[in-house]
């Protein structure tokens, strides 16, 4: 593996800005490659994400393109899309990536109808490739602003971890390497259920300590979920599990926090105007996911129907509240 590979960020949203801008300030080649060409020269003329990062310079080695052939080459190829579009991004990109390519997944989610993981997903279309996951609690502006961000980068082995959190990693961006995609992923797609879930408690004004019970909890059959899946429940504990849920649970720059909120105060998502919530998603694939598997889901389940309104927000404490009580 080479040790300064080429590095391309296929997608052009706040995240995928964020972490071309820290690769590019450490790492020298890297290239953001964006859908609206209009877009990526103004990107290009201002050294500026206005639209998504405003008022962030970039890089100055930080290079621009619209076209997905840019790819090409590259040693480490980081998709920043949803995780709903990383199939077909996938698969409309598989012709110009070449073999052993390693391709990072920067999106928290599993597969809407399938209840599959995006490294399943990948690994599925771009056959030959080195899939890894990038996960825990890094807001896009704290990276793009140098403020100090640590996350986790998940390999199939610990050598192409290491390799990953080395070429990727900066003076204020730190990435630990594993080998747990399962957990690392699992933990990135359900503490985004439950941010939610303490934007309901927040938004119905239940108070912190009802917050902090929610906080542990969910921690626990987060763990179980993990668990039944393969993967390592301690890995909940690290950056991708308690980290990532302390941050989107308790910041109003979480979008999955000011969903719920707008859950717990109005009852319904009617009101809420702003951008793509991947916990909405999360929450009814991990929901039918746990009733397959038999895995006891209590608060991932409430949120689930809370969203699709079969369940309203004083019931659904209710029901929380009054379950049999067991040893911890």
């Amino acid at each position: 593996m080479s040790s300064t590979p080429r590095i391309a960020v296929i997608g052009a949203g706040a995240f995928g800005t964020a972490l071309a801008s820290v690769a590019a300030a450490s790492a020298g080649d890297v290239t953001l490659i964006g859908r609206d060409a209009a877009a990526v020269d103004l990107m290009r003329a201002s050294r500026r994400n206005e639209k998504a990062l405003p008022g962030i310079d970039l890089p100055p080695t930080l290079s621009f393109s619209a076209d997905a052939a840019a790819i090409r080459g590259a040693g480490i190829v980081l998709f920043a899309m949803p995780s709903q579009a990383q199939r077909e991004a996938a698969r409309s990109l598989a012709p110009l990536l070449a073999p052993g390519t390693a391709v990072v997944i920067c999106a928290k989610g599993m597969e809407k109808g399938t209840g599959r993981l995006l490294t399943e997903v990948l690994e599925e279309e771009l056959p030959g490739r080195e899939i890894a996951v990038l996960s825990g609690p890094g807001f896009a502006a704290d990276i793009a602003k140098g403020l100090p961000t640590a996350m986790v980068i998940a390999a199939r082995t610990a050598e192409t971890g290491a390799w990953l959190a080395q070429a990727l990693s900066g003076p204020t961006f730190r990435l630990y390497p594993s080998t747990d995609r399962i957990g690392v992923q699992l933990g990135g797609a359900l503490k985004n259920v439950l941010a939610i879930a303490c934007g309901i408690i927040e938004g119905a004004e239940l108070g912190d300590s009802a917050r902090a019970a929610l906080i542990s909890r969910g921690l626990a059959e987060l763990s179980r979920f993990v668990a039944a899946h393969g993967g390592e429940g301690a890995t909940v504990t690290g950056l991708s599990g308690l980290g990532d849920l302390v941050l989107t649970g308790t910041s109003h720059q979480s979008r999955n926090l000011r969903f719920g909120i707008a859950l717990g105060r109005d009852g319904d998502a009617a009101g809420w105007s702003g951008d793509l919530v991947e916990g909405a998603f999360a929450a009814s694939v991990a929901s039918g996911v746990a009733a397959q598997k038999g895995i006891d889901m209590p608060i991932t389940d409430a949120v689930a129907r809370i969203i699709d309104g079969s369940l309203d927000v004083k019931t659904a404490i209710g029901q929380l509240m009054t379950r049999p009580i067991t040893q911890e």
